[in-house]
């Protein structure tokens, strides 16, 4: 019983730490890239992963419609629009980071090798970025057209409750198969 209580305070702490740093560490590099307070041009210009995801999170939203017959350009660093239509900006609670640091600390806090860490991490970020590449698809034609929201939620809400079904479905499908190895060895 004091085994198990032990590693699972030795999860929890790997997890708590894991997500803490990553989580605080990319709100700080927010801050020090952003104008103005503890600006860095240097982390800005060679740390900014932060507006990376976003150009590669509209670049890869502008793809995806284009498939489907919409026109649309970026206006900006933040915002995706139609042509001739309505647009949406990616503000920093869009580009999702907070639910893509839950998973790789979810999975780094777990047992297994590197390697297969490694692959669960890249899947899970795979199908969370999906999703988010989805919604903000989604929203622009919602918007364009007129839609009304469903439930009456916003779509960081939908996004939140899409995203982290994904995650726990993935979770899930994670703990089976780590059973089922070591049932196996």
């Amino acid at each position: 019983m004091v085994l198990k209580k032990n590693s699972f305070l030795l999860y929890l702490l790997k997890f708590l730490a894991t997500f803490c740093l990553l989580y605080y560490g990319t709100l700080a590099l927010i801050g020090i890239t952003a104008q103005g307070g503890y600006y860095s041009p240097f982390a800005a210009r060679y740390l900014n992963y932060v507006a990376a995801l976003r150009a590669l999170l509209l670049n890869c939203t502008r793809q995806l419609l284009h498939v489907f017959g919409f026109n649309t350009y970026l206006k900006d660093i933040y915002t995706i629009k139609l042509q001739n239509g309505l647009g949406v900006h990616v503000g920093y609670d869009c580009i999702g980071y907070g639910v893509m640091i839950f998973w790789v600390s979810f999975i780094f806090a777990n047992n297994g090798s590197c390697i297969s860490k490694a692959k669960w991490i890249t899947g899970g970020l795979a199908a969370i970025w999906f999703v988010n590449v989805g919604r903000i698809a989604l929203l622009l034609v919602a918007v364009d057209k007129k839609w009304p929201s469903p439930f009456n939620l916003d779509n960081h809400t939908l996004f939140n409750i899409v995203a982290y079904t994904v995650i726990f479905s993935m979770i899930y499908l994670f703990d089976r198969l780590q059973q089922q190895q070591q049932l196996a060895g």
